[in-house]
């Protein structure tokens, strides 16, 4: 049960391990997304019962309180993973997953929630210690597949959670059965549970079925008696010496003008798609938008679950960066100008552009990264973490930049209007697949000597 995975046996890896790593990942977007459809709501009623008035204010803070954790703890869980093992960190996090999942459902005050919040993107920073966990027990041929299948849960994470949050609010307003019961006291207690529920389930699969990936002999090395707040401090020194590391750098700061692109899109389609027929806009309601976001989640999965591999094998992940950076930003930039009259297909196609490039990006990123990090013998957990790290400032930034961008351009006219957000998204896509073609030939050489290792 807690042994590592010997080397040379990547390819036998249980489906029982990667089942466990599809899960903590899935669990770590549905943590993300659940709270997407009562959050106003909630930060309404605490706001009410606390005498605040600056409910925006505290939405906002909510949202990029769970990005803004697992900005500053990735770093420090792949520092950590690095030293002890990638098993007990995964398992750290589920269980605070549990916890605070509880905790949020129960908050009785903004500033519990706001707690419960963080606390629990502090725990779901563990995303790159998952994606150093396939980086360990993979060849350099099943990287981009695999990564693809960590991609598949992001993804399938991310449609689940808005769902499970939006069924099962307010129970007690739906079904007589959860009337008079702590359900009614407290309405959003329960879509929190099924998260933890979830992640309760991952905890025992993961006891019973993930082997360690990393050996003892591999781990690096910390002297005793190094302090918590030395090893925090240590951990943001390795994240800066990554973002000054060749062509480790070149991919995380491409993958943080991807994602930054990316997350201003989530501030502004619904800002778009809600806006008014006459304004420019589509006059989508919220079941309408939620049928979009559905599209998007499926066709991501399906792209990284079946169609990566496949490109990868045929073309390589550092071809498939820059052309699935131009794929989704053409689908962004297109956004604003579908038409009331025509909107349905039109935007369908768009967000099919936009998921299929996502989709390529995402796990060509992470196995690229992988191959380098190994080829040059840098520790997996520190360059995941680094990458997860500046990832999850990019979501912190995106949505707040959309959001400015918006305010200031949507009653301008054209080419400055509403369209200008859905625009510097392209740019963003531009910038990142220029930044991509720095790393031609750097791909096969890693792999070259990735072999060499083995």
């Amino acid at each position: 049960m807690t042994d590592s995975v010997p080397d040379g046996t990547s390819q036998s890896t249980s489906k029982s391990a990667l089942t466990v790593l599809f899960l903590v990942t899935m669990i770590d977007m549905i943590g993300f997304g659940i709270v997407i459809p009562f959050l106003t709501y909630l930060v309404e009623d605490l706001a009410a019962a606390d005498g605040i008035k600056e409910v925006g204010l505290w939405v906002g803070l909510l949202m990029t309180s769970y990005s803004a954790a697992q900005f500053l703890f990735s770093p420090f869980w792949g520092a950590i993973s690095d030293r002890y093992g990638r098993r007990p960190v995964l398992m750290i996090g589920l269980i605070g997953n549990t916890v605070f999942f509880a905790m949020f459902g129960l908050a009785n005050t903004l500033f519990m929630a706001l707690f419960a919040r963080f606390m629990a993107g502090v725990f779901n920073g563990n995303l790159a210690v998952a994606r150093a966990y396939i980086g360990d027990v993979s060849t350099p041929q099943q990287l981009t597949t695999r990564m693809g299948l960590i991609g598949a849960a992001f993804g399938l994470g991310f449609t689940i959670g808005p769902f499970i949050g939006g069924e099962l609010s307010d129970p007690a307003a739906r079904w007589d059965y959860f009337k008079g019961t702590i359900f009614e006291t407290y309405p959003y207690l329960l879509p929190c549970l099924a998260a933890g529920l979830l992640s309760l389930v991952s905890l025992v699969f993961a006891y019973w079925k993930l082997p360690e990936s990393l050996p003892k002999e591999n781990r690096a090395v910390v002297s005793d008696g190094v302090k918590w707040g030395t090893r925090f401090s240590n951990s943001f020194g390795q994240t800066i010496s990554m973002l000054r590391s060749g062509s480790v750098s070149i991919v995380i700061w491409m993958t943080m003008l991807f994602i930054f692109g990316f997350t201003i899109m989530h501030a502004v389609f619904i800002l778009y798609t809600g806006m008014d027929v006459g304004s420019g806009g589509l006059g989508y309601d919220e079941a309408q938008n939620g049928r979009i976001f559905a599209i998007i989640g499926i066709a991501g999965i399906l792209t990284q679950g079946l169609l990566i591999g496949p490109l990868s094998r045929k073309y390589g992940s550092r071809e498939i960066l820059p052309v699935s950076c131009l794929i989704t930003g053409a689908g962004l930039v297109l956004i604003p100008y579908t038409e009331s009259t025509n909107a349905l297909w039109q935007l369908f196609f768009v967000v099919i552009l936009v998921a299929v490039g996502n989709g390529l990006f995402q796990p060509s990123s992470s196995s690229l990264l992988t191959s380098i990090a190994k080829s040059r013998q840098i520790n997996l957990g520190v360059v995941m973490g680094a990458q997860e790290s500046v990832s999850s400032f990019a979501r912190i930034i995106g949505p707040l930049t959309g959001g400015i961008v918006w305010t200031v351009t949507v009653d301008r006219e054209w080419p400055l209007d509403y369209h200008t957000s859905f625009h510097l998204c392209g740019i963003l896509m531009i910038m990142a697949a220029i930044l991509s073609l720095k790393l031609q030939n750097d791909e096969q050489s890693a792999n070259d000597k990735f072999t060499e290792l083995q």
